[in-house]
């Protein structure tokens, strides 16, 4: 049995302000990374720096030593779960990813799970999934009107199946507790798309990690 990835609901925090999880298929930990490096916004290029096997703690006290604060940087823990690679961020991720269709290129498959819980417009959390650089599904997991768009968009057929699993969910649901609802719709597309993300590795173990460092 997998820990699917409700349980990112349950924590909302991997690190500090929330959670930025994203999972390929197709690509190895190590491409997912240089992809992702490659995919930042605002600053020159980027490479992959390995800094050996870390927990979440230590990899945040590397960086707080490393950047004089761990939000001046952006970090990495890598891995695999079945079939997908995933790399989960650490640091000052918060806005400093584009789109996820570039990494998809070459026929990958890639999903982003997001949550900044720290940001106080609020933010809603975030789903979305591509592959070969389109985007097939993506919706906020409020399952609310909020935060630009309502219900799922994408390519159309691949949207109205998991918008019919949403429905037949009971979804939206304004009166049902907003954990609760973010925990519901990660069932729902975990179950749609095959995702799965170990707990404990993730949460206590240690991983491979990597900084995204300015060349």
């Amino acid at each position: 049995m997998t820990d699917g990835t409700t349980w990112l609901a349950a924590r909302q925090s991997i690190t500090y302000g929330g959670y930025h999880v994203v999972l390929a298929r197709g690509l190895t930990p190590q491409e997912l990374a240089e992809r992702l490096a490659a995919n930042l916004l605002y600053d020159a290029e980027h490479s992959v720096v390995p800094v050996g096997d870390q927990t979440s703690t230590s990899l945040l006290e590397f960086m707080d030593d490393h950047y004089g604060d761990s939000f001046d940087g952006i970090g990495l823990r890598l891995g695999c779960e079945g079939d997908w690679a995933y790399a989960v961020a650490y640091g000052g991720w918060q806005a400093e990813f584009g789109s996820l269709a570039p990494v998809s290129r070459d026929g990958a498959h890639v999903c982003l799970l997001e949550y900044e819980e720290e940001n106080g417009k609020p933010v809603p959390p975030q789903f979305a999934y591509f592959c070969d650089g389109r985007l097939l599904s993506g919706f906020n997991l409020h399952l609310d009107a909020s935060w630009g768009y309502e219900g799922v968009v994408g390519d159309p057929s691949t949207a109205a199946r998991v918008q019919e699993r949403l429905t037949a969910a009971g979804f939206p649901d304004p009166e049902r507790d907003r954990r609760e609802v973010h925990r519901a719709a990660l069932g729902v597309v975990q179950e749609f798309f095959g995702l799965s993300l170990p707990k404990e590795q993730i949460v206590t173990g240690a991983l491979p990690a990597v900084l995204l460092e300015p060349v």
